[in-house]
């Protein structure tokens, strides 16, 4: 690998990284609260074509593109498509106390599913392809600050990002600051740990868990339109969202339930998983079988983790669990 392909290897493994941060912040959050999702494959791919969908009435309603306009009614677009999404496990497994595993298997099947459905009728509306692309938006997503080229290489491994790529690291310092620095942060984690003793210390057990799941199903929500929109270059296609979910959860383990150890996580993720084309001696088939290093890896984190046996390395006490009031 020479100099330049390094750069290219870095450049693609902190872009693809920051899909996997958003995702795995999201979950982070989610699980801090006691609730395990499942579902953020669905959630990702259900912002995704949110955003795609905004995307195609946008090009579509004639007025001039304005790159800003585009961006802000894409992001709204996933957020809103998310967040319903979301909203559909929080009521099934807060207020209605489903059982957890189930409810997320089943999202992440729906999410998926209706991602597909409404990706085949916008490829068809635009000509059926098998690809639904908006070039002009994806140009605005990706384009880098403007004085990236002036630095070298050193422009391009730290400043030739989208604005998405800086935004993921933002909120997962922010999600890591209120979550071991503030007061919300502390009740967040009483709940996931122990729900009866927060409840009896006055704390809204229901309100923090749904905030806690809303909040975190619109960051990975972000994390799939990103994928899309930057990484694709806003090109849509079926099922193009399917692994990058349940690495995002894997990434949740790997990084110890800690965002800001998620961005170091998520780069060693991104390179892990985009390192085979690079290695020219390597075939098709020893390039995908490099995929499953990720997952590996969380694995041997897992087993680590689990022998030191230190309570901080440990998921919340209560996750997966449903509260029950009148057991307290």
């Amino acid at each position: 690998m020479n100099f330049g392909m390094l750069i290219t290897f870095i450049r693609q493994s902190v872009r693809l990284s920051s899909t996997l941060l958003l995702g795995s912040t999201g979950e982070i959050i989610t699980e801090k609260s006691g609730n395990l999702n499942l579902g953020t494959p669905g959630i990702m791919a259900a912002g995704a074509i949110s955003g795609i969908a905004g995307a195609y009435f946008y090009t579509r309603s004639g007025a001039a593109f304005n790159p800003i306009l585009s961006i802000v009614i894409t992001m709204l677009c996933c957020i809103a498509g998310s967040f319903l999404t979301t909203l559909i496990y929080a009521f099934l497994t807060v207020t209605l106390k489903t059982n957890q595993n189930v409810t997320g298997l089943a999202l992440t099947t729906f999410g998926l599913g209706i991602s597909n459905f409404a990706g085949s009728i916008i490829n068809q509306k635009m000509g059926g392809s098998g690809v639904a692309a908006f070039p002009e938006i994806g140009k605005a997503y990706r384009a880098s600050l403007p004085f990236a080229p002036k630095l070298g290489f050193v422009g391009e491994i730290l400043f030739s990002y989208g604005f998405m790529t800086y935004l993921a690291i933002v909120i997962a310092v922010l999600v890591s600051f209120v979550l071991t620095k503030t007061r919300v942060g502390l009740n967040l984690r009483a709940v996931g740990e122990n729900p009866a003793t927060a409840d009896a210390a006055g704390i809204s057990v229901d309100r923090y868990k749904y905030c806690a799941i809303l909040i975190g199903g619109v960051i990975s929500g972000l994390g799939g339109l990103y994928y899309v929109m930057d990484f694709a270059a806003a090109n849509w296609q079926n099922n193009i969202l399917d692994q990058f979910g349940w690495l995002a959860v894997a990434l949740v383990i790997f990084a110890l339930w800690r965002p800001n150890i998620g961005i170091i996580g998520s780069i060693i993720f991104g390179a892990l998983y985009v390192v085979g084309p690079f290695l020219l001696k390597l075939t098709n088939q020893q390039q995908e079988l490099l995929k499953i290093l990720p997952y590996l890896f969380t694995v041997i984190v897992l087993v680590i983790t689990s022998m030191r046996n230190k309570k901080e390395n440990q998921p919340p006490q209560s996750l997966g669990l449903s509260y029950f009031r009148e057991e307290r």
